[in-house]
């Protein structure tokens, strides 16, 4: 259709240009978006083998599609028959019911009477498609249905013409629909076909390919179908035969292409038989031999694969992969070969004539585990990648196409396609809306590369993308990990500033207990992200990884680094400091690669004493490494000595202690072992919190004049004496809280709007709710504060 609409913008129509023609055109259209799609995922970071592009209309992959035809003919699997199929008048082709696209429309029921024979009474009919009435062979009622116990009529008159109509009795008939009496339309329903062939009614086709009225439609041939409907409607009316008619949301069947109205139709197609095919690509999911990820979506798996109708496979347009049959017009035979025929098997006649119909593109596509590795021949791809370990794809082609590859991969190899199926996210606008054009929500992913990054792109969606949960996309988390890009990139030249090639080995004897944790906390994080990955929980192993760097690595480690890099601590302590330095900075690139390709490759490379890619790097902390430096203790007791450092910094925050101005402060504790970590770390926890000086305390010599934090079993009290003006801080809480309480108030004013929370979008209401929670806590914490300061002046 793309190229169709290209054509027609040129002024050239598929009748002027004739099928070859319009053939090449579809070549060129595909050499040029081809790679459009290629550069695109380049951009995205996506590290493929290029020199193994495949298209399913190379010629390698044409033989496989036209080797797996003829076996499944021969086998019985495929088959030419009439039967309904989904037919789209602007296309011109037959669809598959997966290609049928579902949306609700704004329709009627429409309550027709069908007279018995020379009455006026009949039974009453709902129907939401009268045009089709012309086409009824029968009227079906329940025959367990109390209403029609007593009927004794056996025949209706067809409305709107002379033709005497059969009452059937068949358990299928829904007695909870309409009046329970269910009309019968063999050659426009799939369901009222599989009724006349149980029942041996007559098929009358009453629309035609263009969606026009046939002649079995009387006055009616030749009206649009839609314009038939409102005509009929009128005359049924006129006649005193229509009842009643009731709105209804009717679910509408569209042509995923074009998106015109799809018209059920008796036609002659070709079919793949797939029910046995089905019964082993549904066994291999359930028995564990292909897992779907995450589960939920197996159900979905199972629901579709036990109730699967035959596959309508022969389209009737001109690019694909042409239906390799053959029909001897002299005595009807039929050849269906690898190689094509020159004359008929049978009686010798020259003039045999090819399918004109092709094949269903996802037919070509269902073959793509094995047919891009060389099948049929068992080549060293093949063997090396069939089966495959994953397959990462969308939900809406689960069964277009997983499901499919899942049938003839096993058929074929006789084993299953791929380990795993990861169904990944739907990407929808921050609102959770789906995006489309008609919206204006659509976030161009080359556009946002363009002003954020590849690597903050890719970041924010693997952050994002927690299994049977939607990723609600907007610029402004992407632009939230473009910072975070640049935060590695600052640590990474503030390391390189130090680090050098000698800097690759140290002595755990040498280590620090920041160091020591440090090492330790790597370890643990390159643990999280390794089963993250594996378990395709990719936004748990991106949050492990980040919160490492961000708030382990670069809020803490470098800072408790920093006095040993300056040599302020003699050179055994430097040279440790960088060789620590160097290894977990290397470990932070390893882990990130596969979130952030370019950025961590580009550092990378930068390091001193690595080669090659940091794809080839080994992913940090095997087996007997991890056990060398994972130490819970040590993370617990640094816990301790930056939960220490944290409740003095907010104490500076809270009182608006200038951060350059040095503060004294007393701790006090009875426990051994804290007092001991604070002797021992206590030149970081000085130099970390702006101290003058740290020392212990009695409680009885606790000053008037302080604040406190509690950590643990220790109280630290920071001395205000000097370092904050009573009288002006006074002043400055009481004014933040007089404007604090203003902002509050009109929040609250603004929650008890009734017509604001009737009329206002729920994501407006929640953030107005979430800034109410904000000011009262912010309230609350400077009344607390003011108390404090008023009680100390």
């Amino acid at each position: 259709n793309v190229v169709e609409r290209d054509l027609a913008a040129r002024g050239k129509h598929l009748d002027q240009l004739g099928r070859d023609a319009f053939i090449d055109e579809v070549w060129k259209w595909k050499e040029k978006s081809g790679g459009a799609i290629i550069n695109q995922l380049k951009r995205l970071g996506a590290s493929c083998d290029w020199d193994r592009e495949r298209f399913t209309m190379d010629e390698g992959l044409s033989d496989a599609v036209r080797k797996v035809f003829v076996r499944l003919y021969k086998e019985g699997l495929i088959y030419e028959g009439q039967y309904i199929i989904n037919w789209c008048p602007r296309c011109f082709t037959a669809l598959a019911d997966l290609e049928v696209e579902y949306e609700e429309q704004d329709s009627y029921l429409y309550y027709v009477r069908y007279p018995f024979k020379g009455q006026k009474k009949g039974l009453t009919v709902a129907t939401t498609r009268p045009e089709t009435m012309f086409g009824d062979t029968a009227v079906a009622v329940n025959p367990s249905d109390d209403r029609f116990t007593d009927l004794a009529e056996t025949h209706v008159l067809l409305p709107l013409t002379d033709r005497v109509i059969p009452i059937i009795r068949d358990t299928y008939v829904d007695t909870a629909f309409g009046t329970g009496a269910l009309k019968v339309t063999p050659a426009h329903d799939p369901n009222d076909f599989d009724l006349g062939e149980k029942h041996g009614l007559d098929r009358i086709k009453v629309i035609d390919d263009k969606g026009l009225m046939t002649e079995a439609a009387g006055p009616f041939q030749g009206l649009d179908r839609f314009e038939c409907r409102t005509r009929a409607v009128q005359a049924l009316a006129d006649q005193g035969l229509l009842e009643k008619k009731e709105p209804l949301k009717n679910s509408v069947g569209t042509c995923y292409r074009c998106r015109t109205v799809v018209e059920p139709a008796l036609s002659k197609q070709w079919f793949v038989k797939v029910k046995p095919l089905a019964e082993k690509a549904t066994e291999a999911v359930r028995s564990g031999d292909t897992r779907i990820i995450p589960d939920t979506w197996s159900k979905t798996y199972f629901d579709w694969m036990d109730n699967i109708r035959d596959w309508c496979i022969s389209r009737q347009i001109w690019w694909g992969h042409r239906i390799p049959v053959w029909k001897c017009p002299a005595c009807n035979h039929v050849m269906v070969e690898e190689t094509d025929p020159v004359d008929c098997a049978v009686c010798g006649s020259k003039n045999i004539v090819q399918e004109t119909d092709v094949l269903d593109t996802w037919f070509s596509s269902a073959l793509w585990p094995f047919s891009t590795m060389g099948w049929p021949e068992e080549t060293p791809l093949l063997k090396t990648f069939y089966p495959t370990s994953v397959l990462v794809t969308g939900f809406d082609i689960l069964f277009f196409w997983v499901a499919r590859m899942m049938m003839f991969g096993i058929h074929f190899k006789e084993e299953v396609p791929f380990k795993d199926v990861y169904i990944h996210a739907l990407v929808r606008d921050e609102h959770g809306k789906k995006m489309s054009k008609s919206k204006g929500n659509v976030i161009d992913p080359l556009k946002v590369i363009d002003q954020y990054g590849a690597d903050a792109f890719r970041f924010t969606l693997a952050a994002f993308a927690a299994q049977g949960r939607d990723v609600k996309m907007s610029e402004s988390r992407v632009e939230g990990y473009r910072h975070f890009v640049n935060k590695l990139w600052n640590a990474a030249r503030f390391s390189l500033m130090h680090i050098t090639s000698e800097d690759n080995a140290f002595e755990d004897d040498n280590l620090t207990l920041w160091e020591r944790w440090i090492l330790s906390r790597s370890a643990a994080t390159s643990l999280a992200v390794k089963q993250g990955i594996e378990n395709y929980r990719f936004n748990e192993a991106a949050s492990a990884v980040y919160q490492f760097v961000w708030h382990e690595f670069c809020d803490w480690f470098i800072e408790t680094e920093k006095p040993a890099l300056y040599e302020k601590q003699g050179g055994i302590r430097r040279n440790t400091a960088r060789a620590v330095l160097a290894k977990v900075l290397k470990d932070i690139l390893v882990m990130l690669h596969p979130f952030m390709p370019f950025v961590t490759e580009e550092i990378y490379h930068l390091l001193p004493a690595t080669e090659g890619s940091v794809m080839q790097a080994e992913f940090p902390y095997a087996k007997d490494t991890y056990a060398r430096y994972r130490n819970e203790p040590v993370e617990a007791d640094m816990a301790f000595v930056f939960d220490l450092i944290s409740g003095v910094r907010n104490i500076r925050s809270e009182m608006n202690i200038q951060p350059s101005m040095k503060i004294k402060v007393l701790a006090h504790t009875e426990n051994e072992k804290e007092k001991l970590l604070i002797v021992e770390n206590k030149a970081v926890i000085s130099t970390l919190a702006t101290m003058e000086r740290l020392s212990f305390c009695d409680l009885e010599n606790v000053p008037k004049a302080c604040a406190s934090s509690v950590n643990g079993n220790t109280t630290c009290f920071v001395s205000l004496e000097g370092v904050i003006d009573f009288e002006k801080e006074i002043l400055r809480l009481e004014k933040e809280l007089e404007k604090n309480t203003k902002e509050l108030v009109g929040v609250q004013k603004r929650l008890g709007n009734e017509s604001f929370l009737e009329k206002a979008p729920q994501e407006v209401i929640d953030k107005v709710h979430a800034r109410h929670a904000d000011l009262t806590e912010k309230n609350e914490k400077l009344a607390a504060n003011l108390q404090r300061i008023q009680e100390m002046a």
